[in-house]
């Protein structure tokens, strides 16, 4: 799952880009989900959203384009930028917040294609390093290299990381979609293992490195014994 994000104050052309990358997502089986805001303001304040990538509308009232990516970037230097903008002398300023590239208004479908193409591409070739948490300590860098295990905790998510727990409010199956391609496997409906950190796996458990123990439910066991014997496999 990719999530983008498209700012712009033309609430016409941005339902128009949304449906253009709805149909690329059915075209293509990749799974897109798009978040619409209505300006630059709306885009910075979305502390809850982790975007992938983000349509970036140059000209707006509240809080342009090139600020509203400079903010970004003073938090996020990952997430993908492409300027839309109908004035080509404003495209060369996307360069200074590291934009992938610009648009030039209006957007054909062949063109959007061809940046989507394009992006995908390149992010796949980048292994998903972190992901971000927010919660009402602040936003929180998670390195997946430090990252243990997942746990239901309430109604919340508790990351157990080298540096201590830390809660995350979206659902189990919210993160596991972020972790996708990462290798962290779903011992049991309460639990997200990194396999990095298994010493062993017994009939209905696994021991960690640290020595903690979690549970392998009856129903996941041999799904989780394939997976880890193919995660050891590869590095061995």
């Amino acid at each position: 799952m990719y999530n983008i994000g498209i700012c712009d104050d033309e609430q016409a052309f941005a339902r128009e880009l949304e449906e253009m990358i709805g149909q690329y997502a059915r075209e293509t089986g990749t799974e897109l989900r798009t978040t619409l805001f209505q300006n630059g303001r709306e885009l910075t304040d979305s502390d809850q959203i982790q975007l992938d990538l983000i349509f970036l509308d140059i000209q707006m009232d509240v809080m342009n384009g090139l600020e509203a990516a400079k903010r970004i970037r003073a938090r996020d230097g990952k997430v993908s930028i492409i300027f839309l903008t109908s004035l080509t002398r404003y495209a060369l300023a996307g360069y200074e917040v590291q934009a992938v590239n610009y648009i030039i208004k209006p957007i054909t479908y062949a063109r959007l294609k061809r940046e989507l193409d394009r992006w995908l591409e390149s992010y796949r070739r980048e292994d998903k390093k972190y992901i971000l948490v927010v919660n009402e300590d602040g936003r929180h860098r998670v390195d997946l290299d430090s990252l243990h295990y997942l746990e239901t905790y309430k109604r919340n998510v508790k990351l157990h990381t080298d540096e201590g727990e830390i809660i995350s409010y979206k659902k189990m199956k919210e993160l596991e979609e972020e972790l996708e391609g990462a290798h962290f496997i779903r011992c049991h409906s309460g639990y997200l293992v990194n396999p990095f950190f298994v010493r062993r796996a017994g009939k209905l458990e696994i021991t960690l490195t640290d020595g903690e123990v979690i549970p392998i439910s009856q129903p996941k066991r041999k799904a989780v014994m394939e997976k880890l014997a193919d995660y050891w496999g590869d590095r061995l």
